[in-house]
């Protein structure tokens, strides 16, 4: 049995896998905001919890929304910020009685797609989760690459590709730079530009649903929305050459984003043929957690 945890802002999630990638066990509980301490200790409960109801013992992986310092050992870049500068590699394995292995959460999305869901088979994954914020991951033969950084896929804080009249030097990034492309192509960056176009607050899936209803403006914004997304993954196609280019988060589920897409990233290609193919994740916001449990596979 494989257990994997997804540790985010607002819940950690578990999961239970067998080696088949079947489901035994699933559950979600808050995640303890602002206390380290709690957060290990609501990790080591869901373990035990898990393995009292399965009956058995399991593997452990945890999906962090961060990375592991090659330098220091502690938890670096993370949006859930009191796990930064802490020795997670070396509290939680004691706590658990045995070895734990860490990956960043987009790795772990990667991972997940890459092993048996929408990008099974493939040599080459690109996953990209587009939501609150922008991440990335790399898989390549079924395993994750780190990066002797610890920081490979970490495509959101690029600048924009070939930026265009207005997007240079590019709005402000929590990151402390401008202009990147999480600032693009984040969920709050596309509602951002539908106000500045003239329209009123809407969610990210209002303007798509609006733009799909013919509404101009919604469907202006998302068409400008599309070209920066191209743009953006040109630049990793130039780069990685993927296969396979898995979308998660909110705004995977724009539909047409997987048709006007790759009709619009050739001409930042630098190749004669694209064959690369833009996909919606399969297992949706679980794909995570699952790819957590496969960093034992």
């Amino acid at each position: 049995m494989r257990i994997g945890i997804d540790l985010g802002g607002t819940k950690i999630e578990t999961i239970a896998i067998d080696n088949d990638g079947v489901v035994r066990l699933r559950w979600r509980v808050p995640a303890p905001r602002d206390s380290y301490p709690d957060t290990l200790s609501a990790i080591v409960e869901l373990v035990r919890n898990v393995e009292n109801e399965v009956g058995e013992r399991g593997t452990v992986g945890v999906g962090i929304p961060g990375t592991i310092s090659s330098a220091t050992g502690l938890v670096k870049n993370a949006n859930s910020t009191w796990l930064n500068g802490q020795p997670l590699a070396d509290d939680l394995p004691p706590l658990l009685d045995r070895p734990v292995r860490f990956a960043n959460d987009a790795n772990c999305f990667a991972l997940s797609e890459a092993v048996d869901g929408a990008a099974a088979g493939a040599d080459v994954v690109f996953g990209v989760i587009a939501g609150t914020g922008v991440g990335g991951g790399v898989v390549v033969h079924r395993r994750v690459l780190v990066g002797a950084n610890g920081i490979a896929g970490e495509w959101g804080h690029n600048p924009m590709p070939a930026p265009r009249a207005g997007e240079w030097p590019g709005p402000p990034c929590y990151c402390g730079r401008t202009g990147c492309i999480e600032q693009f192509l984040c969920g709050p960056a596309l509602a951002r530009d539908y106000v500045a176009a003239g329209g009123h607050a809407l969610t990210a899936h209002d303007i798509s649903r609006s733009a799909c209803a013919g509404e101009p403006l919604a469907a202006a914004v998302l068409a400008r929305y599309e070209e920066r997304m191209a743009r953006a993954l040109g630049s990793i196609i130039n780069v990685l050459d993927p296969d396979v280019i898995v979308l998660g988060g909110g705004l995977s589920n724009i539909d047409r984003l997987y048709e006007s897409v790759p009709k619009l990233w050739a001409p930042y290609v630098f190749s004669d043929t694209v064959t690369t193919r833009l996909v919606r994740a399969a297992h949706g916001d679980s794909s995570g957690v699952r790819g957590a449990a496969w960093l034992w596979e």
